[in-house]
């Protein structure tokens, strides 16, 4: 409670404090504004009067100096008073002193004013007295961590009745990192982050938009979630497929060779779940089908095979045929294609001497593909619990995705 009030206080202080100085910018921006506005007009306004007022105070300067010189001329010497009467008489002449320039009417000249609304502060007081909340429980909470290879599978729930959720958003950061950073945002409700190193701590918090709101509401409590299951990856190497950086995704090339593409080690172990993805590829986002192309698991790596579909394995063909030990089941699933995602379920369900079928390890398998699934015994000879994975693909254009 005290390090999230601290915080609280710490975010409410920080939000204050910039709206306070965003508000001082921009109130000092308007007022800029306003005032080259003021000095813009004024100067435009002013500058025909002033030019009106030379031309009058030329004028009348003119006028007065013509009228000393006919005083002079008047009381000047006899001799001088000739010649200075026609110098003024002259100069008379050319002056016009019966005009003078237009001068704007009262009306027309500007009277600069300030036109302020007192409104404003009453609507900012109002908007202000309404900003921010303070809430004690966030109304989405984490739930749940499930170890995943390579990953996390983190859920979440709703914990507020009242609260309508429309999206939610899910952030993580490595213990070592300072910022959280987003990894979801929709509607579900859970979502498995990848790329997480083993044996390393990851903070988790989530938070969620109300219904119609473009707000997010506040986090829930950040709560640590890790995983000590190693990733998924494919063998590097094989010619015919190129890899990611991470070996977690495989793209078939144009390479002519072709074989089976195995996982590194037997990472598959029962009581998980296994997911191919079929990743968008380009504009040929998937590649031509052939009846031999597979995803699945197998008990051990078998080269010389072109495909899944052999003994002491179980796979799904692209065009939704599952096959076990080599032979295909009567139950089909639909067909794999581009953003396709296909899962294996496996438990155990019988250890130990039966050999009405031959075996004495049973493993009971759950393959699904778009919303449909078969459930099927796999028989063996052997107890085995962690399993390889594969596939194998004939043409190029396929891109697969495996956690």
């Amino acid at each position: 409670i005290r390090e999230s009030a601290t915080l609280t206080r710490d975010v409410l202080e920080q939000h204050f404090n910039d709206l306070k100085g965003t508000l001082k910018k921009l109130l000092d921006e308007r007022l800029m504004s306003l005032l080259q506005e003021v000095d813009a007009i004024e100067q435009e306004s002013i500058k025909p009067l002033d030019e009106c007022q030379k031309l009058i105070e030329h004028g009348v300067s003119t006028a007065d100096d013509l009228l000393r010189e006919g005083e002079s001329a008047v009381h000047g010497d006899v001799g001088q008073q000739n010649e200075k009467l026609c110098s003024f008489t002259k100069k008379a002449l050319h002056i016009q002193l019966d005009s003078l320039p237009e001068v704007p009417s009262l009306v027309d000249v500007p009277c600069l004013s300030a036109q302020l609304d007192d409104c404003l502060l009453t609507i900012l007081k109002n908007q202000i007295f309404r900003h921010g909340t303070v809430a004690s429980r966030p109304p989405v909470q984490l739930e749940e961590f499930v170890e995943k290879p390579g990953g996390i599978l983190v859920r979440w729930c709703k914990v507020d009745d009242d609260f309508i959720p429309q999206d939610y958003r899910l952030q993580y950061r490595k213990s070592t990192a300072s910022q959280f950073e987003d990894v979801y945002v929709g509607s579900e409700t859970e979502f498995i982050v990848l790329h997480i190193d083993p044996n390393v701590d990851y903070q988790f918090r989530v938070c969620a938009r109300g219904d119609g709101r473009q707000e997010w509401s506040p986090w829930s409590v950040p709560q640590i979630g890790h995983t000590t299951l190693v990733p998924h990856e494919w063998t590097a190497g094989l010619e015919g497929y190129s890899l990611s950086s991470r070996r977690n995704i495989a793209l078939r090339n144009d390479s002519q060779s072709c074989g089976v593409l195995y996982s590194k080690a037997p990472t598959y172990f029962c009581g998980q779940t296994l997911t191919f993805r079929q990743v968008l590829y380009g504009i040929e986002t998937v590649g031509q089908p052939d009846r031999r192309d597979s995803l699945g698991v197998c008990v051990e790596q078998q080269n010389g095979y072109d495909s899944l579909q052999r003994d002491k394995a179980v796979c799904i063909s692209t065009n939704g045929a599952v096959f076990v030990n080599g032979k295909e089941m009567t139950n089909q699933l639909p067909a794999v294609t581009s953003g396709s995602t296909v899962t294996f379920d496996m438990e155990v369900v019988q250890l130990g001497p039966s050999s009405n079928e031959g075996g004495n390890f049973k493993l009971r398998v759950t393959i699904s593909s778009n919303n449909r699934e078969v459930v099927f015994d796999w028989v063996l000879d052997q107890c085995c619990v962690s399993l390889y994975f594969g596939c194998s693909f004939s043409y190029p254009g396929w891109k697969v995705l495996v956690f």
